[in-house]
């Protein structure tokens, strides 16, 4: 699958954040794993290096311009990746990653699905409905009273949909104006960040 490059211009973009909550686990039946070109394996990356973790976040995060972890400083990520409340679970097909989500606890009562997302490559073969439900069922394995996320605009357009198919519902909007991301990441892309 090929994205068109990263836009530059104009130097800040509109994004539109909604959060949507889960107030109560799931009553179906987990999702079957759909059928895929080479096997999926689930892993915890178990307090992983900064470098494994920004591959993931800039393979799955780039064209959707994602940049706060791109502008966290190191001992903040680290202490955030290193806290046992946090945990990074890594999608492989075949051995190779294809895509992530990360589940903060560090919030009593809740888990926050703070991450979540394939990269190009594995998107549209039918594994995001499935890898959500995977995230979902191991936030809720965690017994909290609220499963809670956030997209906005800039991510894949099916986003929105995707989560309150499986169930979460809006429970707030906001819209903020920023400096457009593209630049940083194109940036930091060239640096090997």
């Amino acid at each position: 699958m090929s994205l068109a490059p990263l836009p530059l211009d104009p130097a800040e973009i509109d994004v539109a954040i909604t959060h949507l909550e889960m107030l109560a686990p799931p009553k179906t039946a987990p999702l079957v794993c759909p059928s895929l070109p080479q096997p999926l394996t689930l892993m915890v990356a178990r307090q992983p290096n900064l470098r494994f973790y920004r591959f993931l976040y800039g393979s799955v995060g780039d064209p959707w311009l994602w940049y706060e972890r791109r502008q966290m400083e190191d001992a903040k990520l680290t202490a955030i990746l290193n806290d046992p409340l946090v945990e990074v679970t890594v999608a492989y097909v075949g051995g190779v990653p294809a895509g992530y989500f990360e589940l903060d606890g560090r919030e009593p009562g809740e888990v926050e699905l703070a991450y979540f997302g394939l990269m190009p490559d594995f998107i549209g073969l039918k594994l995001g409905p499935y890898f959500l439900d995977c995230a979902i069922r191991k936030a809720w394995g965690r017994g909290p009273k609220r499963v809670w996320v956030h997209t906005c605009s800039l991510d894949h357009p099916k986003a929105l949909s995707l989560y309150q198919r499986a169930g979460f519902v809006p429970f707030a909007q906001e819209s903020h104006r920023i400096p457009n991301p593209a630049a940083l990441i194109a940036a930091s892309n060239r640096r090997g960040d």
